[in-house]
């Protein structure tokens, strides 16, 4: 036994390199169809995550599928599918979504376009086409109409915007410009 073992692994063992395919070193590795010289060309980052804090304490993380330098404007970043979460002090989660986005570094503000979603663990749910933003303080504002749901019923404002409380650090959601409100009362047990 302690002689037949090692002589039929060594057995096993040499059938691997006798039926094993021949190396042509020639040929180029298979690697995925990517246009390398492009790439190198093309500055960008893909799955890119930007994080900070608020000087209120508020969590911020930016991350997009793809980013890549502005053409025209060296400080910002133009970012594809974006989503941004913001944990607030308070415990409140919002979260934004847009389609694009044009991240200003030296400003630390964000301009999310496209289909643009903002959401919070308080329970809205709303829409909008265009969302400025700010990363150093609490700050979102839309740039137009907004609409969606709210904890009390559907709502739709001209404007909507998140901001810290003057003289404290609250956040507060105000809507302006012709806000309608369809009150829908919670479904009592009785």
């Amino acid at each position: 036994m302690k002689i037949l073992l090692p002589l039929a692994a060594l057995g096993i063992l040499s059938t691997v390199f006798m039926l094993s395919r021949s190396v042509d070193p020639s040929r180029s590795i298979p690697a995925a169809a990517v246009d390398v010289q492009k790439r190198a060309r093309d500055q960008g980052a893909t799955r890119p995550t930007f994080a900070g804090v608020t000087t209120g304490g508020d969590q911020v993380s930016l991350s997009a599928d793809s980013a890549r330098p502005h053409p025209d404007h060296k400080e910002r970043i133009i970012a594809r599918k974006v989503r941004t979460d913001v944990r607030l002090t308070g415990g409140t989660v919002i979260e934004m979504r847009a389609e694009t986005a044009e991240i200003d570094q030296a400003a630390l503000t964000a301009d999310l376009r496209g289909d643009v979603t903002f959401e919070t663990s308080a329970g809205y749910s709303l829409h909008t086409e265009a969302l400025a933003t700010s990363y150093d303080q609490l700050f979102a504002e839309s740039k137009g109409a907004v609409s969606g749901k709210a904890p009390a019923g559907r709502l739709e404002a001209g404007r909507m915007r998140l901001t810290s409380r003057p003289g404290s650090d609250d956040a507060e959601l105000i809507f302006a410009n012709g806000v309608k409100l369809v009150y829908k009362p919670a479904k009592s047990g009785d």
